[in-house]
């Protein structure tokens, strides 16, 4: 299976000066094409042992501190991540031809904003966030829909629902931010923004 990608070209000419703005006209033109999920991204952690796993999540936030989601603490990629706590993203945006790639060390974010998007979401989805013990080998799924409807009891409908404590979001903070545009023959663009040891950030072209 092999598809050709014939389209424009990407110049260093062509970027925003910092990645979040280029990120922001990228991400915006995902959304133009009504790609599915554009948000979604894929999360690569690695245990001590550097043995790698990956999963999607949703981008719930991005600024020039890097790119927020928000995750169980304790499951699998939390438990990676606190071990070893750096991480990849991938969007693989590939209806028009565009990927990025970053890679960053990964911190928590602030409780506060954890507890504001979290009184944000729907009401099953922070009863889920209480009843799923994630990551967990679970016996049957009659065994999850227990544990959801003892949380719905525990939590009448005229109640609020706070964040649990094991539950928050998680920054990427990026130490290169890479953009890739599909070209013919292979031949593809990929510009990316490293930040220095200085703190400063830098544009360079990679080879496809």
């Amino acid at each position: 299976m092999r598809r050709d990608y014939a389209t424009q070209g990407l110049d260093v000419a062509d970027l925003a000066p910092g990645w979040p703005e280029q990120f922001d006209r990228w991400f915006a033109d995902a959304m133009t094409a009504q790609l599915p999920e554009p948000n979604a991204m894929v999360l690569s952690t690695a245990d001590t042992s550097g043995r790698p796993s990956s999963r999607t999540v949703l981008l719930k936030g991005v600024d020039a501190r890097g790119f927020v989601f928000y995750t169980n603490y304790e499951s699998r990629k939390g438990g990676e991540l606190r071990a070893n706590p750096y991480a990849a993203l991938l969007f693989p945006w590939h209806p028009i031809m565009r990927q990025v790639a970053v890679r960053g060390e990964v911190v928590e974010v602030d409780r506060v904003e954890t507890e504001t998007y979290f009184a944000s979401r729907p009401r099953p989805s922070q009863i889920a966030a209480w009843a799923s013990p994630q990551s967990r080998v679970l016996p049957d799924r009659e065994a999850l829909d227990e544990r959801y409807a003892a949380t719905e009891r525990r939590f009448p409908e005229e109640s609020a629902i706070p964040a649990p404590p094991h539950w928050g979001g998680l920054r990427v903070v990026p130490e290169t931010v890479e953009f890739w545009q599909g070209r013919g023959g292979r031949l593809h663009d990929r510009l990316r923004y490293r930040r220095t040891d200085q703190g400063e950030w830098i544009i360079e072209r990679l080879a496809p």
